[in-house]
């Protein structure tokens, strides 16, 4: 599993639907989009037959992301199907938190390995604010229940946006120091539609680690034990979580990029803000193998992202293929 590169293929971003029950600014625009009509979305034991399919060829490690992936029906029925295929050692959730309180001991109890919650204030008003919907999340909440469940390790993704929520990020720090959590914080990616959130909202890593400092000294870190992304961890002595910061916008990282993503609908996107993509959904339904299509996929996976220079492939909101 090799793209032209070299670079190691074993991770597959998962999303399972177009939708969500926010509509948080630097994701999706305030109306929504045209959803996709149900007939097109992969059904559960479509992307189970995907999954068994590549796992021969070296996938290892999924992620099932949406939209909103907990908000699509018996998301626990796919998580069963895909623990139960012989390859798959890792089975992550990226979610905003709002349904693990309800459902994290399911999740738990299906397979997950563990979860990622978005979460980009730790204000009610805020919250409101930037999600544009208000939905009663509670951060806390979510990931203690998360943590009950015996999920982990649990990390919190806060995308950071100066003017908007930068001066919370020594409030998130300072939770790695009381939980067990690994904060990320993640420089804005203004795509798309989305572009009311500019340059102008970027607050670079160095920025982050610098005000977070304040708390006390942060030391290079491993981070949480398991994980795919490219994350810098940092930890404040003594602290049982981690910081970490992920930078798209100040440093690529695009040499050691170790993913793919499989659409709602279907399509294997080999870059998050490319172009290029080999449907997957048509050739399924023929019952056709699919290794060909995948080989044909990486073989043609680009070098690096074009997102510094805005040239997203089309793509109009990050909704649209799990982030």
């Amino acid at each position: 599993m090799l793209d032209q590169f070299g670079r190691s293929i074993e991770y597959l971003r998962i999303s399972v639907t177009d939708r969500c029950n926010f509509r948080c600014q630097y994701c999706m625009p305030v109306e929504g989009l045209p959803w996709l009509p149900k007939q097109e979305i992969l059904r559960y034991e479509e992307i189970t037959e995907i999954v068994r399919q590549l796992a021969p060829l070296g996938l290892r490690r999924l992620r099932l992301t949406g939209g909103e992936p907990t908000i699509r029906p018996d998301l626990v029925a796919l998580v069963q199907q895909l623990k139960a295929i012989d390859g798959i050692e890792d089975i992550a959730l990226s979610t905003n938190g709002v349904k693990l309180p309800q459902m994290a001991r399911e999740l738990a109890a299906a397979g997950l390995d563990r979860v990622n919650i978005s979460a980009d204030s730790l204000r009610p008003d805020r919250v409101k604010a930037i999600a544009r919907r208000d939905l009663g999340f509670d951060l806390i909440a979510a990931a203690k229940a998360a943590q009950d469940a015996g999920i982990t390790p649990i990390k919190i993704n806060v995308v950071v946006m100066r003017g908007i929520n930068d001066d919370e990020v020594v409030d998130f720090a300072a939770l790695t120091r009381d939980y067990p959590w690994h904060v990320r914080f993640i420089e804005l990616m203004p795509v798309g539609e989305l572009r009311e959130l500019t340059w102008d909202h970027v607050v670079p890593s160095a920025e982050i680690l610098s005000r977070i400092a304040t708390l006390g000294e942060l030391r290079a870190d491993a981070g949480p034990p398991r994980g795919n992304g490219p994350a810098v961890y940092h930890r404040f002595a003594g602290a049982p979580g981690s910081v970490g910061v992920i930078t798209p916008m100040t440093h690529t990282y695009c040499s050691t990029c170790n993913r793919v993503r499989l659409t709602a609908d279907g399509r294997l996107r080999t870059c998050l803000f490319g172009d290029h993509e080999v449907v997957l959904r048509d050739a399924l339904r023929r019952g056709e193998p699919l290794r060909p299509l995948f080989e044909k996929a990486l073989a043609e996976k680009p070098k690096e992202h074009e997102l510094l220079q805005m040239r997203v492939g089309g793509l109009r909101a990050l909704s649209q293929v799990g982030g």
